[in-house]
């Protein structure tokens, strides 16, 4: 299928405007939304930044709806821990309104950035975009304002051309993203769905139809505090015990079970790699002269939709990393005594959707005549979309600009010209999902 002659006039209108849109993306970036790294961390630029774009969007004709979640509207939820609070962090639902008889459709994607440190090693500051050759520099400029800039300036092209979709056209920016994922949980309870959806995530522009689920477990394992400047006699004669190196037993034990996991027939999708399971965050000891009395160790553990409960969620991994640890503790009389303890974090679902659903094959034509190569594929990372689908009933998949391989590093970037293909095919999936009204 090519490009109709009212699809190639907004397809150019974008290319024209190619300064502004990559300026929106800059503006993004210059606000410091820094994802919380404990519930009670408080707010950065979050709320400023959401106006800034109902702002933008209201004045391109949408109805825009900025709402602080209460607590209760995420409680009790795997995605969000207990007594979670969004005061300064509001969520923003913006709806063109289609003529009617056309089907809706969801572009979703979150403002909140990961840490930019270490700061230092950054060539240019991490908020303050930096255009060079060509490419687009800052913290969230691949992940994912890039991504946030290109639905907004899809839906605001159509506007601008007074492109009336028959379907209603709804974008939903939140925050929570890279902490709990209670941002798009907090917007399914508000009611924001539609018939599908696209989440721009930095997806190199494939197709993402599918996604991994991740736990997190921190595992702790106990030791007996001791000077460790002189000879311990045993354990069970009052000696200390070095919890560090009895964490050893549990991270050998860890590393046994990735590899079983590697090598497993189970551990296959077509799309996706098998499960992972990564240490990211080690703490134990006191003191430079003391035996340490305990060691922390808290790993991701990304996983297979087929791994999932019925309801999307990781109850069999849990049960498997607990059974794991258990085995390494019984090898040992001091952790048989002083059994590991296991503390789990929220956690993400997985989500797969149909390869023959209409977004898949709508988005796919679309993209392929806005001149990118694109394939079906699927996400190794978590994104809303799983949220959106598995509890908002909104089948979603992830198309962006930009790839994975540049988020969460020093110098994030994403080439403008893939902003300006991304927003090009986003705003010809629109009018072909929606509909055009006559």
């Amino acid at each position: 299928m090519s490009l109709t002659t009212r699809e190639r006039t907004v397809v150019e209108h974008i290319a024209e405007r190619e300064d502004e849109l990559v300026a929106l993306v800059s503006d993004l970036i210059g606000f410091d939304t820094t994802a919380r790294a404990a519930p009670d961390d408080p707010p950065r630029d979050e709320r400023a930044l959401q106006e800034y774009l109902a702002g933008r969007l209201a004045r391109a004709g949408a109805e825009c709806d900025l709402w602080e979640p209460a607590s209760e509207n995420v409680a009790g939820s795997k995605l969000a821990p207990t007594g979670l609070d969004f005061d300064g962090r509001p969520q923003l639902a913006a709806t063109f309104r289609g003529a009617g008889g056309g089907r809706s459709l969801l572009l979703n994607g979150h403002v909140d950035v990961v840490s930019p440190d270490p700061r230092e090693r950054w060539t240019t500051d991490p908020f303050q975009a930096d255009l060079r050759d060509g490419v687009l520099y800052g913290r969230g400029a691949c992940d994912m304002k890039g991504g946030v800039g290109c639905m907004v300036f899809a839906a605001k092209a159509l506007a601008e051309l007074e492109v009336r979709l028959a379907g209603d056209l709804v974008l939903c920016t939140v925050t929570e993203e890279e902490s709990t994922g209670a941002g798009g949980l907090a917007a399914v309870a508000h009611g924001v769905r539609a018939d599908a959806g696209i989440v721009l995530e930095p997806s190199g522009h494939e197709i993402c139809i599918v996604c991994r689920g991740s736990v997190i477990p921190t595992i702790t394992v106990l030791g007996q505090p001791g000077h460790s400047g002189i000879p311990q006699p045993d354990w069970r004669e009052g000696g200390a015990v070095n919890a560090i190196e009895k964490a050893e037993l549990v991270l050998d034990a860890m590393r046994h079970l990735q590899e079983d996991w590697r090598s497993s027939p189970d551990q296959r999708h077509p799309l996706l790699s098998a499960g992972d399971i990564v240490p990211c965050v080690i703490s134990g000891g006191e003191w430079a002269v003391s035996y340490p009395s305990s060691c922390s160790v808290t790993y991701h553990i990304g996983y297979l939709p087929a791994f999932a409960d019925a309801e999307g969620w990781g109850s069999r991994i849990e049960l498997e990393v607990a059974e794991c640890v258990q085995r390494a503790a019984e090898s040992d009389p001091w952790l048989a005594e002083n059994p590991p303890t296991i503390v789990w974090a929220p956690e993400v679902p997985s989500a797969e959707v149909d390869a023959e659903a209409p977004i898949v094959s709508t988005l796919l034509g679309a993209a392929r005549d806005t001149g990118l190569a694109t394939r079906i594929a699927g996400f190794d990372n978590w994104h809303d979309g799983a949220t959106f689908t598995r509890l908002g009933g909104t089948p979603c998949v992830a198309f962006g600009p930009g790839g994975l391989d540049r988020a969460h590093t020093v110098d994030e970037y994403v080439p403008t010209e893939s902003l300006v293909t991304c927003a090009q095919a986003v705003s010809v999936a629109a009018m072909r999902f929606c509909g055009v009204a006559e």
